[in-house]
Order: C-alpha cells, then sequence, then structure tokens
C-alpha cells in the first residue's frame, strides 16, 4: 500500500498511489501559469490561471483580519437543495466549526442550473471570510459545460479546503448476470443495442463517469438521464433501467440489503464499508471518479482568514463526532492545505474537461 495520501471513510486515512502523489507534488512545486500553459487549451486556462492568482493574493492585514473573524454570523453557500451530499456533509462540518469558533455558521442552499445559480451568489459577496462556498465536483466541471456565465470560476474563487470524498459504486439490477466489471463490459459487447445507463442528471459526474466507461472500454452505452440520484437509484430497484454509476453514500445502504448489486468502486483501493468489493481501476487502469465537496472563499479575502477556515476544517477531522458520522455515510475524508486543494480542483478540471469534450455534453 502506498506510503503517503488521503483518509479512507472507516480507517480515517486514505491513501494516494505513488503516481499520483508525484503528480500532485509536481503541481505544488511548478508555478500555476507553467501548467495551464502547457497542458491545457486556452478556454481551460483562463480557467485555472484565476485560480492559480487567487493563490498569490498578497498577504494584506494580517494581524488585525484574523484577530476578529469571526465577529458576526458566516453565510455558508451551497448551490445544491437540502437533504443532497453537499448539504448533509456542510451541515454536519459546520455547525461543529461554529460550535469551535464560537459563531454561527449558517447555511444558505441556493439550488438551481447544476450549482450556477449559488455559485454566482456566492461570487459576487464580498471577499471579507463572511460568505463561504461550500461546493461539489460539478465545480471542477461546470466551467465547461456553461461558458457563458457571468462569473469566472479561476477568478473569482480561491480554494481552501477539500473536505469529503465519495466513490461511486457501479451498481446492477440484482437480475444482471454480472459480478465483475469485466463480466459488464462483455455484455455491453455482445448487446447490438448496447447497455442502458442510469445518471443523476445532464452533466453530473454520474454521467460523466458512464462516458468515461464508454470511452475507456468501446462499448455502447445508452445515457437515462434522470432529475436526480434518488430517482435514478429507485428505478435501478424496481428494474427499469440496470446499471448506474451511483453515490456510494446514498446507494451503501440499499447494497447491504441486496436491493441493488455492486460490481466495483470508482475509487482506489478497498472501501472500510463494503471491503470485498474491488475498484473498476482494476479492471481499467486510472479510472477514478468522486462526488466531493471542498470550501472556496472569494479572490481577495485576507490569507489569514483563510488559513484560519483552513486550520478550522482541519481540526474538525479530530473530532470523534465527526468523522463517526461521516464513517457511516461512506464517506473518505483527509486533513489537507488550501494548496493540497487548488491542485487537486486543477487535476479534477483538467480529467473532466476532456471527458465533457470527448462527449459533446453542452448545458449552457
Amino acid at each position: 500500500m502506498p506510503a503517503s495520501g488521503f483518509a479512507i471513510a472507516g480507517m480515517h486515512r486514505f491513501r494516494l498511489s505513488s503516481s499520483q502523489n508525484s503528480h500532485l507534488q509536481s503541481i505544488r512545486n511548478d508555478t500555476w501559469e507553467h501548467i495551464v500553459r502547457h497542458t491545457l487549451s486556452p478556454t481551460r486556462r483562463r480557467v485555472l490561471a484565476g485560480a492559480g492568482a487567487a493563490i498569490a493574493v498578497p498577504f494584506i492585514s494580517a494581524v488585525s483580519a484574523a484577530d476578529v473573524w469571526p465577529s458576526r454570523p458566516v453565510r455558508v453557500i451551497i448551490p445544491y437543495p437540502p437533504a443532497g451530499g453537499a448539504d448533509t456533509t456542510g451541515r454536519i462540518l459546520f455547525a461543529k466549526l461554529g460550535e469551535k469558533l464560537g459563531q454561527t455558521f449558517v447555511i444558505d442552499n441556493r439550488g438551481g442550473a447544476g450549482g450556477t445559480i449559488g455559485e454566482a451568489v456566492a461570487a459576487k459577496a464580498d471577499p471579507d471570510g463572511y460568505t463561504l462556498l461550500y461546493d461539489a465536483t460539478a465545480f471542477s466541471v461546470n466551467p465547461f459545460l456553461y461558458p457563458k456565465l457571468s462569473f469566472d470560476y479561476g477568478k473569482d474563487f480561491q480554494p481552501v479546503f477539500l473536505s469529503t470524498r465519495v466513490a461511486n459504486l457501479l451498481v446492477v439490477h440484482p437480475s444482471v448476470e454480472a459480478k465483475t466489471v469485466a463480466d459488464v463490459i462483455a455484455l455491453a459487447k455482445a448487446s447490438p443495442n448496447g447497455l442502458d445507463f442510469a445518471s443523476s442528471g445532464n452533466g453530473t459526474v454520474q454521467h460523466l463517469s458512464l462516458e468515461m466507461f464508454r470511452f475507456a472500454t468501446g462499448t455502447k452505452i445508452n445515457h437515462i438521464p434522470y432529475r436526480g440520484g434518488g430517482p435514478a437509484l429507485n428505478d435501478v430497484i424496481g428494474g427499469q433501467v440496470k446499471f448506474f454509476f451511483s453515490n456510494g453514500s446514498a446507494s451503501l445502504g440499499f447494497v447491504q440489503a441486496g436491493l441493488v448489486k455492486a460490481i466495483a468502486h470508482t475509487g482506489k483501493g478497498r472501501l472500510a464499508t463494503l471491503p470485498d468489493l474491488p475498484p473498476v481501476s482494476d479492471t481499467i487502469p486510472g479510472f477514478e471518479a468522486y462526488e466531493w465537496n471542498g470550501v472556496f472563499v472569494q479572490t481577495g479575502t485576507p490569507p489569514d482568514i483563510v488559513q484560519k477556515i483552513s486550520a478550522g476544517m482541519n481540526a474538525l477531522l479530530k473530532e470523534p463526532d465527526v468523522t463517526g458520522k461521516l464513517d457511516k455515510l461512506n464517506i473518505e475524508y483527509h486533513p489537507g492545505t488550501p494548496e493540497d486543494f487548488r491542485a487537486f480542483v486543477a487535476a479534477e478540471m483538467e480529467k473532466w474537461s476532456r471527458v465533457v469534450k470527448d462527449a459533446n455534453i453542452k448545458l449552457g
């Protein structure tokens, strides 16, 4: 097992492969400008270059800002409806952070348009640390799905803390005669019309996962979009559609109850909650897809406030009442820095931009 990396749900640490660790380290060591110049198209360079500039904000009002923050309630914009993954983990984390810092963190759900409505509100807020954005994987996908937004992900936001990651589970209806990823590939190749895969909606990580699977295997996969993961999972249980890359937290209980069958997961290594379930990457090298959540602030937020938020979030991962709740949800978590998160977001943007382009997905 590799020697360095992240945390695994139920084991409190998850790990990166040596190649992933080296890649992230190279991102940390190189300048942001060099990375975007040599690896991305002009459009993607514009998005990522702004994020790098945000990290380089001058150190202003170092003592005074951190000393007084937070002196009033902090708004946390979650650009998705209540009861979803981001909302669930956000409420767990910010309730505890409020206790630690002696101030209220108010959750403000601003769902709609794939998260872009809430993101636009957050982008226009003052960069004073009193409006945080608690976002998800869509942050790294939306720049390539919605080219005409009123804000710029790279220029307007600064990554602060990667709080959670959840691998998807490749689940099938129990009637499907497949036990492995290789079996699913064989079924797809043997089917003249291909296989119908559900997704949580156009442009979601579940949609992008099935597109990656289609490209990697050369099989015919038909995309059946739903209005959310819940309805999609319900139809897999009912047999209306038989294949789905489902959020690993949402589908865990149904797998354990035998209502759906899990074939593999889209993370690395083994999951503590499903230790016998292999990763898709055992069959398709390099295949990884996560639903993640993280904290962002506006460009120009005083660096000492950024560090205070980062330190506070890191401290939460040492709190048993926090980690216990995350473990039960099959959620991975790890300590990290703003620079770590910046590198992670850059890698996610690069990966998903290729998938969006190859699949010709357009939403805006």
